[in-house]
């Protein structure tokens, strides 16, 4: 959701990962803190809402149809959803989906530049929660064409997570 064009919403308490819906009468269920799988989820919504701030090309081209760019939309036989954001001054943000319960070693993903994208955010983070399952903070590209793009890199996509890489500068 905050990778795709337009802007994030997240009611009172998802933050929390908070099952009742959040009421007026009451307060949040601050409580939940006290178990790590919810302090997980609250990270995972700090760092997306820092990453979100710091990226440009996940908010400046919202409204343009430049700013967004499918990898590929039509991998189910994976259950993989990937697509690109672009700010229009060459930064560059992959976000690959794994929507299955098992995770892609070895998934190729088409990439428009090669070179040594950066993981900027691994759902599956065991500081989320998360079974750990990632590429250790970055992957290589290299000049092999797929999805239409000049090159791409093997990835690991973790068991029902998302992946944001960064690409390197350039143009």
């Amino acid at each position: 959701m905050w990778a795709h064009p337009g802007k994030p919403l997240v009611f009172m308490g998802a933050e929390l990962a908070q099952s009742a819906e959040w009421a007026e009468t009451s307060s949040l269920d601050w409580w939940l803190l006290d178990h790590p799988e919810h302090r997980g989820v609250q990270a995972l919504v700090r760092d997306l809402n820092r990453a979100y701030r710091e990226h440009p090309a996940l908010w400046r081209a919202d409204d343009d149809p430049a700013g967004f760019h499918w990898i590929d939309a039509n991998d189910s036989q994976n259950n993989v959803l990937s697509f690109l954001r672009l700010d229009g001054a060459g930064e560059v943000i992959a976000c690959v989906a794994n929507f299955a319960g098992i995770p892609r070693h070895g998934y190729r993903v088409g990439l428009p530049r090669p070179g040594e994208w950066t993981e900027l955010l691994n759902t599956d983070s065991s500081a989320y929660g998360g079974s750990g399952v990632g590429n250790l903070g970055r992957v290589q590209a290299v000049v092999l064409p797929c999805h239409g793009q000049p090159a791409s890199a093997e990835i690991v996509v973790p068991p029902l997570g998302v992946v944001w890489l960064l690409a390197p500068p350039g143009s």
